[in-house]
């Protein structure tokens, strides 16, 4: 009798804290890379993101993930070195991580702290300032994330000897939904 109670009581439990969780779920996105040359500026587009997140307890984990190889300049042959470049056949996702409080998601500006994994590196971007706009039942959130190459270790290339600039800025624009 004791175990059918320990039971019952385990599957309220799971139950309530399964039925606690709040899902969303990256609906549509746009990320644009943008290379800065003395010759001439480049941006990459990807429209190929994917992400979840999961609310518990007050705060939400993100998790948004990219393949390199998406990315878009409108040039084949420079989207191929960019590949080289950040060792995309090693490493083709491009991820990023945050843990937000749920009362974020009723304001109109968030300040989140990213980990960003690229090129077999991790880096650290701390309060980074998002947009957030309410359509409906779903979020509009953009932003820049101030990446640089040197934080993923990257050797800058170059065209004419003349290498790009260390900073490779990335531009959010994400719809989500909840589930």
């Amino acid at each position: 009798m004791n175990t059918k109670i320990l039971a019952l009581f385990l599957l309220l439990a799971l139950s309530h804290a399964f039925a606690a969780d709040h899902l969303w779920v990256l609906k549509q996105s746009t990320l644009t890379y943008h290379v800065s040359h003395p010759l001439h500026q480049t941006d990459g587009v990807s429209h190929a993101a994917r992400g979840k997140g999961v609310c518990h307890e007050g705060q939400c984990d993100f998790l948004i993930a990219v393949p390199v190889k998406t990315f878009d300049s409108g040039d084949s042959n420079r989207d191929l070195h960019m590949i080289q470049v950040t060792r995309g056949a090693e490493f083709p996702m491009v991820t990023v991580r945050t843990r937000l409080p749920e009362a974020a998601s009723t304001s109109t500006t968030v300040k989140a702290d990213l980990e960003v994994q690229f090129a077999g590196q991790t880096a650290h971007y701390a309060q980074v300032a998002f947009e957030l706009v309410k359509q409906g039942n779903e979020t509009r959130i953009s932003g820049t994330i101030p990446a640089t190459l040197t934080d993923f270790k990257i050797d800058p290339p170059s065209l004419l000897t003349m290498p790009v600039k260390n900073e490779i800025p990335v531009r959010i624009e994400m719809t989500w939904s909840p589930q």
